[in-house]
């Protein structure tokens, strides 16, 4: 995969020191990289999470290319800016390449605030199937009327599918890339992680569901569209209870995502 131009983009100077508010959004954005590796949604090196930097317009924070998930802690991501160039000083390059996808929901959605695309292999199965996403729990009801989707166009991601791809998501949480992954958007770093593990959880309660053979039994239209609603809840950001739970999780395993 040398050919993807994993290399340090070009280099723009750091303006003024990190706030507070970065500094968090780091330590919650290493954490989001920490618990994927932990759940095993990571995929060697690929595939990425990124988070805006708060009161900086523009920039946003992406994990080094070359590192696994679980190397991600809160001073080696890097800064960038919409094209991938790096803000300040960073001894490691980053996947400018892939950080496209994610520039073009950040670009597109004001409430995209994180952004995060796995190649998880449930959410990759699924999204072969030609009916997509079933309702058929309530992980998957989460999603009913809220789950976008987008044509796979191959691996170069150009500025003509950004557009196909944010036209396609709308305004919608989640997305299922046929053939390629799972995207979601989120308000905040713990919103977009606890959107992507429903939505893999859905993925493979379908996956074991169908293995198990025999006929599906499916909410009724109208049980589904309630469901949806009241797990929609009115819009509320998600993750504000699970995100302090998870976080004491990894604190008890390893606290090196603070660093």
């Amino acid at each position: 995969m040398s050919s993807f131009a994993h290399t340090p983009a070009g280099r723009v100077a750091q303006s003024k020191p990190m706030s507070e508010a970065e500094r968090r959004t780091r330590v919650d954005l290493a954490a989001a990289y920490r618990l994927a590796a932990l759940n095993g949604w990571d995929d060697l090196v690929y595939t990425h999470i990124s988070a805006s930097v708060p009161d900086e317009p523009g920039h946003f924070l992406i994990n080094p290319f070359g590192l696994s998930f679980d190397e991600v802690c809160a001073s080696n991501l890097v800064k960038i800016d919409i094209a991938g160039n790096i803000i300040g000083t960073s001894e490691h390059p980053v996947n400018a390449t892939g950080f496209a996808l994610h520039a073009a929901v950040h670009a597109a959605r004001a409430d995209a605030f994180c952004v995060m695309h796995l190649h998880n292999t449930a959410g990759i199965a699924v999204s072969l199937q030609k009916d997509g996403l079933l309702p058929g729990s309530q992980h998957a009801l989460r999603f009913h009327g809220y789950l976008a989707y987008h044509d796979y166009e191959g691996l170069a991601f150009t500025p003509a599918e950004g557009e196909r791809l944010v036209a396609d998501l709308e305004d919608k949480p989640a997305m299922l890339l046929r053939n390629h992954g799972t995207l979601t958007a989120g308000r905040t770093v713990a919103e977009a992680y606890v959107l992507m593990a429903t939505l893999i959880k859905a993925c493979e309660i379908q996956l074991q569901a169908q293995a198990g053979g025999g006929v599906l039994v499916m909410p009724s239209e109208a049980v589904a569209a309630r469901t949806a609603e009241q797990l929609f809840d009115d819009g509320a950001i998600e993750g504000a209870v699970e995100w302090p739970a998870l976080l004491r999780k990894l604190d008890r395993l390893d606290a090196s995502y603070k660093d």
